[in-house]
């Protein structure tokens, strides 16, 4: 890098969170803005789930494992980040589906370990229901979301970044680049805006002439009051999939995306907690304290857009569900093509352009 560049981050979730403390490690001047509290939208709603599972093709999965190598790396450069590698234990697929993902997974690489009920029992000694078998992954885990953000950007803003609490109402363009943000709090100015902004990111990009094609699907998912432990790791049952945070909430959701909340939401909470406990032993003092109802920032054909639009200089888009398990490759990728315009190839399949008729 030749020059110290200005760089704008539009958005306080894991994935502003993540490029902004990359970017300023890097030694680029940053400055963060985010219309919301830090966390933003689908943040502090994640089930926080860090793996590489079933369901995706194998480029997919290279980019998931390399981001789970990524927050080893971040946790040694962050001491204190609060991530925990607890396993996973599933069995929510039929078990044909079960069995070709553990083959295919483990011809990939993935530390992926069938297990029969006995062991299942003592892996998670407190389900009051076991399968015949299932399949656990050691190698999984989970960073506590909203605390894993406020730690990078505290480091970032450490390290010299700027945070503002403000709303983007347009991208500023000269010449057809994109040379800074409108905001209620005025003009600024920047060498490149990146906008990472989840759900929200699709208006702002439309003000340049971008249409990023985004689903927001919601999803619900229950939080009890903490609790004594009773889970040690991911449960990926047929039911419903829970874990048990830092603080000691058990959080679930009827899959890791949470449940659609339906009409009535606190009906739709109610039965999933209702549901989660009686999966549990030794559970009759647990209580359900709240749920959330996140919006999933999803591109229409469930995989992250990440890099520039073709034929718009000056914006960078980073937009994706799965924020969580991606957030610290795409914060080192996002650095290093912004400031040395060096691409990983394992961001090939994932650039806007794909979108193009």
């Amino acid at each position: 890098m030749s020059e110290t560049k200005q760089i704008i981050v539009i958005g306080a979730g894991i994935i502003g969170a993540s490029i902004a403390w990359h970017l300023t490690k890097a030694e680029a001047r940053v400055t963060v803005i985010a219309d919301s509290k830090i966390g933003g939208v689908a943040t502090p709603n994640s089930f926080a789930w860090i793996n590489a599972s079933w369901g995706n093709p194998e480029p997919y999965f290279r980019l998931r494992t390399r981001a789970m190598a990524e927050w080893a790396r971040l946790a040694r450069d962050l001491p204190g980040l609060p991530l925990n590698w607890c396993g996973g234990l599933c069995w929510d697929l039929p078990a044909a589906d079960m069995e070709t993902y553990a083959a295919e997974h483990s011809e990939w690489g993935y530390g992926i370990e069938r297990v029969d009920r006995g062991e299942v029992a003592l892996i998670e000694p407190n389900l009051t229901e076991l399968p015949d078998f299932a399949l656990h992954v050691a190698e999984e885990g989970v960073a506590e979301p909203v605390a894993a953000t406020k730690a990078l950007l505290a480091d970032a803003e450490r390290r010299g970044a700027r945070i503002l609490f403000s709303t983007v109402t347009a991208l500023v363009q000269s010449v057809g680049k994109v040379t800074g943000v409108d905001t209620s709090h005025g003009l600024f100015a920047a060498d490149e805006v990146v906008i990472a902004a989840g759900v929200g990111s699709p208006d702002i990009a439309a003000t340049a002439g971008i249409n990023l094609p985004i689903e927001t699907p919601p999803g619900l998912i229950v939080h009890s009051r903490p609790y004594k432990k009773l889970l040690n790791g991911l449960v990926l049952a047929e039911r419903l999939h829970m874990r048990q945070t830092a603080e000691g909430r058990i959080i679930a959701g009827s899959d890791f995306g949470g449940a659609d909340p339906g009409m009535d939401a606190e009906a739709t909470a109610r039965e999933l907690f209702a549901a989660m406990k009686a999966m549990l032993r030794d559970s009759d003092g647990l209580e359900l304290d709240f749920h959330t109802v996140g919006y999933r920032p999803t591109p229409i054909d469930g995989f992250p857009i990440i890099g520039r639009a073709k034929g718009k200089e000056g914006v960078y888009i980073a937009v994706m569900h799965s924020g969580i398990t991606l957030a610290p490759a795409i914060g080192l990728f996002a650095t290093r093509e912004i400031l040395d315009g060096k691409r990983d190839t394992l961001l090939a399949p994932y650039g806007l352009d794909r979108f193009a008729q």
